[in-house]
């Protein structure tokens, strides 16, 4: 017979009310998780209390010392001990949970902190005295005056030393400080308006500064734009297309790059709704979805994009840190990312990161040459424009106008007999005009400021599958009705997810419909796919929907076609084209969406300016 657990008592277990200082122990496990945390919920304390600069200081890791000091409002001697009360707070007066328009409402940052560390807040109101209150491991002193021109300065030492247990889980003090950097930018990217300063104390003395945004000016995109180019870069800033769409009352603004400044992991995506940074992966799965037809599985866009609704139609009171959020409609949101995002790249038209020919640049390797030996250098005048055009006449094609040089590029690429029968000059368009072809696979065209070195195969497989996915729009997916229907069972959970996507995966050419109890009848399946394991590809959208909300599965299985039958159908590596040709293929890449980038990411061409050949050779 087995003995009884000597952990369970035999008498009935005492209900016990815990003491102010375990209770605050134990929400500071769920509110600060590490310094970070900690950070983050100080600094948005300091934005809401109408902040215009914040300078934060850390040492160790923020394990000794965190110091946020802030020019905000301030708080009156006489509130210090309530705000380090638990649920206390200024933001909201609780009779409405959804009607928040604050980063903080939920009282719990400030007493969680005062329970695990040594926190001190020193504080003075316009007009007021200042004063100060410390908390060391939940004990409360006295409010006693202090000396402060203005603002507030909160200050934790030794975060965690109430429970040291916590500090066995604290990663490296590097790790740390590259967390409370993380936690900066991010809030930096949704303030532009309010300047910021990171300073790193370790070591004593003044410490260095780690990182430093002044407030921008100008409209709200001048000033996001700012700082996102300080904070992500100037290459990002060069290369983010603006993005600016509504629906039903969801405002979507923000910047997302070109497919061709893409990232090898998800590191340079940012979303924040209402101005709150979140990390909500149905909002990922949207950005990821918006981009699935330009990059490839192993490249990863970036984006800073603000969603921005009413506080009725988003609940952020679903997670103690406020990093995870929940729609009312999220359909609704998904489908505006994707659609606004997709509507901003198909406005780009042909245009490539600035980071592709950056990179091309980079790839010569002119023989060094000492400043001894190095010739001078006598520029002469660049030709006339009288001059560049008789040049343009005679390097021009005398060959007669001919067909298509392709089948499937056949309806809509215009064909030049010579450049200069252009009413435009050759120069003049994005894309130049046609000088030459090298290794039967690179065209080159020479522009207004430069040249352009175009992958003829790249780029045409493109434009063929744009054509198509188009005439895929216009004229539907064509189905296959199967002989004998294919039944597949499932759960009553995973039938009516089903079932609630069927008009929309009708319209991809997957027919379904009820057989009774869980089971599901795939009565057609698209025709282009050709024989196909209904049961997988179902089960493959189930999982999809039940992650994201939503299932891009079959149209990508659709769309991988078509980019397969382009590429075959595409002009092929090692054909020569004629200077009609060639000229036709750049005329139709600028008049085609998305055409800077082939159907799996790479750029279709690479654009050098003129000063940056120069410098290649010393012509500066």
């Amino acid at each position: 017979m087995p003995s009884p657990n000597p952990k369970i008592s035999q008498e009935l277990p005492v209900i016990r009310q815990l003491d102010d200082a375990a209770i605050n122990r134990i929400a500071a496990g769920e509110v600060v998780e590490r310094p970070a945390s900690a950070v983050k919920e100080l600094v948005e304390n300091a934005v809401d209390a109408g902040a215009t600069r914040i300078e934060v200081s850390y040492s160790d890791g923020g394990k000794s010392l965190i110091r946020v000091v802030d020019d905000g409002c301030g708080i009156a001697g006489k509130d210090l001990p309530l705000a380090l009360s638990r649920h206390a707070t200024s933001k909201m007066d609780g009779t409405d949970l959804l009607d928040i328009h604050t980063f903080g409402f939920r009282g719990e940052a400030l007493p969680s902190l005062g329970a695990v560390g040594r926190l001190t807040i020193t504080s003075r109101p316009k007009g007021q005295d200042a004063h100060q209150i410390v908390v060391n491991g939940g004990h409360m002193e006295p409010v006693r005056p202090a000396a402060l021109t203005a603002g507030t300065i909160v200050e934790l030492r030794d975060l965690f030393y109430a429970t040291p247990a916590r500090l066995k889980f604290l990663r490296t003090d590097r790790s740390e400080a590259s967390a409370i950097t993380d936690v900066i930018k991010r809030i930096a990217m949704a303030e532009p308006f309010i300047g910021f300063t990171l300073r790193d104390m370790s070591g004593g003395g003044d410490g260095r500064v780690t990182f430093r945004a002044d407030p921008e000016m100008g409209d709200l995109f001048d000033a996001l734009h700012g700082r996102l180019a300080r904070i992500l870069g100037k290459e990002f800033a060069e290369n983010a297309l603006r993005i600016d769409a509504e629906r039903d009352g969801f405002h979507l603004t923000g910047f997302a790059a070109l497919p061709t400044y893409s990232r090898g992991s998800s590191v340079a995506q940012y979303l924040f709704v209402n101005g709150r940074p979140v990390r909500d992966k149905m909002l990922y799965g949207a950005l990821r979805a918006a981009y699935m037809d330009y990059l490839s599985r192993d490249r990863h866009p970036a984006a800073a994009l603000f969603v921005t609704c009413d506080p009725q139609k988003v609940d952020v009171n679903v997670h103690p840190a406020k990093s995870e959020v929940r729609f009312r409609d999220a359909g609704v949101v998904r489908g505006l990312i994707i659609s606004g995002l997709r509507h901003a790249l198909a406005e780009a038209g042909h245009r490539a990161s600035t980071t592709v020919a950056q990179a091309t640049l980079g790839a010569f390797t002119p023989e060094p040459v000492t400043s001894a030996e190095q010739p001078r250098v006598y520029q002469m005048d660049r030709p006339s424009l009288g001059a560049r055009t008789a040049a343009y006449q005679g390097q021009a094609p005398i060959q007669p106008v001919t067909p298509a040089f392709d089948q499937a590029f056949e309806e809509t690429a215009p064909v030049f007999a010579r450049v200069e029968d252009c009413q435009v000059e050759p120069e003049d368009f994005p894309l130049g005009a046609a000088r030459g072809q090298v290794h039967e696979n690179y065209i080159v065209a020479q522009t207004k400021t430069g040249m352009v070195i175009v992958d003829q195969h790249a780029a045409h497989e493109r434009l063929v599958y744009e054509k198509l996915k188009t005439q895929m729009a216009e004229n539907g997916v064509s189905s296959q009705a199967l002989l004998i229907p294919e039944i597949v069972d499932l759960s009553d959970g995973d039938r009516n997810l089903l079932l609630s996507v069927a008009d929309d995966l009708s319209k991809l050419g997957l027919v379904i419909e009820p057989f009774g109890g869980g089971s599901i009848a795939v009565r057609e399946t698209p025709a282009i796919l050709g024989e196909v394991n209904a049961e997988a590809m179902l089960r493959d959208v189930i999982d999809e929907l039940s992650d994201q909300g939503d299932s891009q599965l079959v149209q990508a299985k659709i769309e991988a076609i078509l980019s397969r039958v382009a590429c075959h159908g595409s002009i092929r590596s090692g054909r020569r084209m004629r200077g009609e040709e060639m000229n036709a293929l750049l005329r139709e890449m600028e008049a085609t969406p998305h055409s800077g980038q082939c159907n799996h990411g790479r750029p279709t061409y690479v654009e050098l300016k003129l000063s940056d050949i120069e410098r290649l050779f010393g012509r500066t």
